[in-house]
């Protein structure tokens, strides 16, 4: 995928998404408990816990609809964008989807196909690819994004 060019204008639709689920954070912060309760011999899986709350706590799903193409990335595992130009898209609508059952939940999520980038919730815009694949982008705006492209697009 072609990366993105900081020479474009304002994007038509630009989302970014955290993960700030209540759940992941009373897991993780009930599992660093039960480590400070069990003691010293814990400690490095303590630090392994903390690290992946800062790596949790950092990633964001950034999206944005421009003249040429949809972008996106999942910072800090995408250092850049990745594009889907128009030329290479066939189909695209928003969608209600289930992240449980139809990728196995939130993150990057591989299934044969297809791949979803989701950070929370259901809502999202599936993209058909002219070279037979597919990409979910999840979005809390999936209707605005939808617009964005049709306003892109024509």
């Amino acid at each position: 995928m072609p990366y993105y060019s900081f020479m474009e204008s304002d994007p038509l639709f630009r989302e970014v998404q955290r993960f700030r689920q209540p759940w992941i954070w009373a897991l993780l912060g009930g599992i660093a408990l039960l480590m400070l309760v069990l003691g010293p011999i814990l400690w490095g899986g303590l630090a392994i816990v903390v690290g992946i709350a800062g790596l949790i706590y950092s990633l964001r799903l950034q999206t944005e609809v421009r003249t040429d193409g949809i972008y996106f990335r999942m910072w800090p595992l995408h250092w850049s964008f990745r594009q889907i130009p128009w030329s290479e898209t066939e189909h695209y609508e928003a969608k209600q989807y289930s992240p449980i059952r139809e990728f196995g939940g939130w993150g990057i999520r591989w299934a044969p196909g297809k791949i979803a980038y989701n950070v929370s919730g259901n809502q999202g815009v599936w993209i058909e690819q002219t070279n037979g694949r597919s990409i979910l982008l999840g979005s809390q705006h999936a209707e605005e994004f939808s617009s964005a492209i049709d306003e892109a697009t024509q």
